[in-house]
């Protein structure tokens, strides 16, 4: 079974040969982080460590969704995973476990995707006119959802439409706060509530992308944007976890490759803000 990548490392840490390899591989990947050109003897050097960590249980470890100390643990995936070999990161492997193998998030999701996809969908929204509202409700049940909702609205509302009052920075991390902190149970009911009409459609909008969240007189260039992504062990996790899980593929029933909208659902969920 795999294990999560603190635990594999700290298991290669205490073999020194292991040891002496992984200790490679962390140069190696920051150099690449930091988009740093490797000399042919550089390159050959992380080659050589690559193939001997083969075998190692490093290779094959994951992290967990808000798992505690989860940037230590993708920083150990990335080590592993920035391969000289590519010439861009590999980024159609993902860095955390399938929610299949989380078994906490495998009915809601799959509940989900089927609400999504137009099947029973009175199950969540009842006898309510307008779910996303019924779903705000339901957060006010809960003292953190309630709290850390307000506390990303009033911030991401705060000038909106104002280019020199609006804080971006402060917003998008108001919304990955409520995301991340806040119960799934609670977080899912109020992004993919299911909409019949444009109010209920306007409201779920404005709780995921506020206007003053995502409103540029200059859109920022998405190459630049894509290059300090790729230097956050975060952003690049969920970046990558997006593209393995939710790449679309003509050819299947579903149109998508892995077949799997759980998955999908919840990569997209991890790349809000």
């Amino acid at each position: 079974p795999r294990s999560d990548c603190i635990a594999a490392e700290q298991l290669c840490l205490s073999d020194s040969t292991c040891n002496a390899t992984y200790r490679i591989l962390e140069h190696c990947a920051l150099a690449r982080t930091r988009f740093l050109a490797l000399d042919h003897d550089s390159r050959l050097r992380c080659l050589n460590a690559e193939l001997d960590l083969g075998n190692s249980s490093l290779l094959h470890c994951r992290c967990h969704r808000r798992m505690k100390r989860q940037e230590h643990c993708l920083r150990v995936f990335w080590t592993i995973h920035s391969s000289v070999t590519d010439g861009y990161f590999n980024l159609e492997t993902s860095p955390y476990e399938n929610p299949e193998n989380e078994e906490h998030w495998k009915t809601d999701y799959n509940k989900l995707a089927a609400l999504l996809s137009g099947k029973d969908c009175s199950q969540l929204a009842g006898d309510a006119t307008n779910p996303c509202l019924k779903a705000t409700h339901v957060c006010n049940l809960s003292k953190k959802c309630v709290r850390l909702r307000t506390d990303y609205a009033s911030t991401c509302t705060k000038g909106a439409g104002a280019e020199d009052t609006c804080d971006r920075r402060k917003c998008h991390r108001g919304l990955r706060n409520f995301f991340e902190k806040v119960p799934e149970d609670f977080t899912k009911r109020i992004l993919f509530c299911p909409c019949q009409d444009e109010l209920c459609g306007e409201r779920r909008r404005k709780t995921i992308v506020p206007d003053c969240s995502f409103q540029y007189n200059t859109k920022p260039n998405c190459l630049w944007l894509l290059d300090s992504c790729l230097e956050d062990h975060i952003c690049k996790s969920r970046l990558a976890d997006f593209q393995q899980n939710c790449q679309p593929a003509d050819m299947t029933p579903d149109g998508c490759s892995q077949h799997s909208h759980a998955a999908c659902l919840q990569a997209y969920m991890g790349m809000i803000g």
